[in-house]
């Protein structure tokens, strides 16, 4: 099977790419089990945004409405009964590197709820967005992302969407750009260099240490689309499902535009119910989370803000 669509180009749109509609085959079997089983899924075109939102995006937003984002919010105790609620106070997920190798069974020794930390603050109290205008967006939660799509006209992709589009008309190549990681030595997207999380060893123009860089500091996929992999996670109104649907399970014909509008287990949801989110970050490494892959996809709950988590939208 091949991708009946022709290569991305740059639009009247201002700062979006037009993706030609086409089938390809969704997910990989070579992986991670949420990323299965492989199956064909046609979308039909549209336009798609050439980056993720970025902060200087993202506070034109900000100005011009009013807007509040969720990590900015006093939190509802009722939303977090388990919770001591003198710890409720708003805030967000930040990385911390830690001193030395660690067991990779438990998120919590490197992730730490940062009070004040927001979108403004991205890395907690004493951070700023001081030269950082053109780096992604990110501690937006989900409804701060559909709020600025509304805002601008547009709307967050479906995860048949995203990973579409992030293929870049390559049928089932492991990354945006083909099936090795760094052709010819060539660092392509902004992803972990050493071990994770304790050890960061940055080559060539890498940043000294972990963090965003800015958009289209990697070459662009073959739709002319920055950022793919690597970098920040981004949201899609897809909810998660810990596999996808069995092909088999299907009628007859390839589904056309499929979009997850339910949660897979409603009465045993959490508070929250969680989203796809696709691209991987810059914290992805291979010994952890080798998910800067167009196929890998993750559940996110939808109040959660991290400096890791951004977005990009699309218009139909």
């Amino acid at each position: 099977m091949s991708i009946a669509a022709e290569p991305g180009s740059v639009s009247s749109i201002r700062g979006m790419v037009r993706i030609p509609g086409g089938t390809f085959l969704m997910g990989s079997a070579g992986f991670y089990p949420e990323e299965r089983p492989v199956h064909a899924v046609t979308v039909d075109g549209f336009w798609m945004d050439a980056h993720p939102v970025t902060v200087a995006q993202f506070r034109r937003f900000v100005k011009a409405t009013g807007y509040v984002t969720v990590a900015e919010r006093a939190l509802d105790p009722a939303d977090y009964p388990d919770a001591d609620p003198a710890a409720l106070v708003p805030g967000a997920l930040v990385f911390r590197m830690t001193p030395g190798p660690v067991h990779l069974d438990d998120w919590r020794q490197w992730w730490s709820y940062a009070p004040d930390a927001c979108w403004r603050r991205p890395l907690g109290c004493g951070s700023t967005l001081n030269g950082r205008e053109l780096h992604p967006v990110t501690q937006v939660a989900y409804e701060d992302a559909t709020a600025y799509a509304a805002w601008a006209g547009k709307d967050l992709p479906t995860e048949a969407e995203w990973e579409f589009a992030a293929r870049g008309g390559l049928e089932s190549a492991i990354f945006p750009w083909g099936d090795e990681f760094a052709p010819k030595g060539r660092r392509m997207a902004n992803t972990w260099h050493g071990a994770f999380p304790w050890q960061y060893l940055p080559t060539g123009k890498a940043r000294p240490e972990p963090g965003t860089t800015p958009v289209r500091t990697y070459p662009p996929n073959g739709y002319d689309l920055y950022d793919v992999a690597g970098n920040v996670w981004e949201w899609t109104c897809d909810y998660f499902t810990p596999r996808h649907r069995d092909p088999a399970s299907r009628a007859c014909c390839t589904p056309r535009n499929p979009r997850v509008e339910h949660q897979a287990n409603p009465v045993d949801a959490d508070r929250f119910p969680r989203r796809v989110i696709k691209g991987g970050s810059h914290l992805c490494a291979p010994n952890y989370c080798l998910r800067y892959r167009p196929a890998a996809r993750q559940g996110q709950s939808e109040d959660s803000a991290t400096c890791h988590l951004g977005f990009r939208c699309v218009l139909r």
